[in-house]
């Protein structure tokens, strides 16, 4: 009995970290990175949509890298962009905009570290790797 015991419990005692590891608070950065990947997202589907409203061609683009200074500006420019008020998605896109400008000015303002200033690469959206089949 006593030899079982001794090889079950290093077995309890890895799922218990494994557990533990994937039940860690969100970093700062880890909400700001997942948040400004599901704005770019929103905004592309919100473009690419059947039933796109003509005034969403007008919006800025919103191509996001947290790592660039100039998103700042950019989120700034996009919130304060006074076309479209009148469709809800992009009120909940800009509400989403608003919260990240304010994750990133106030709460993760020590944590972030911004690797370039080059605002016009948050112009142009790096294509995603093909994946092959």
């Amino acid at each position: 009995k006593l030899p079982a015991m001794k090889m079950l419990l290093p077995l309890i005692a890895l799922l218990s970290a494994a557990l533990l590891a994937s039940a860690a608070p969100p970093t700062c950065y880890s909400r700001v990175l997942s948040l400004s990947k599901e704005i770019t997202e929103s905004f592309r589907e919100l473009q690419t949509s059947r039933t796109v409203d003509s005034c969403v061609e007008t919006l800025p683009r919103l191509y996001l890298d947290i790592h660039n200074y100039c998103v700042l500006a950019k989120l700034r420019d996009f919130v304060a962009y006074p076309g479209c008020d009148r469709m809800v998605e992009v009120n909940e896109l800009k509400e989403k905009a608003r919260s990240l400008y304010t994750i990133l000015i106030s709460y993760c303002r020590r944590d972030l570290v911004f690797l370039t200033d080059d605002c016009n690469a948050l112009e142009i959206p790096i294509s995603p790797p093909i994946e092959h089949s």
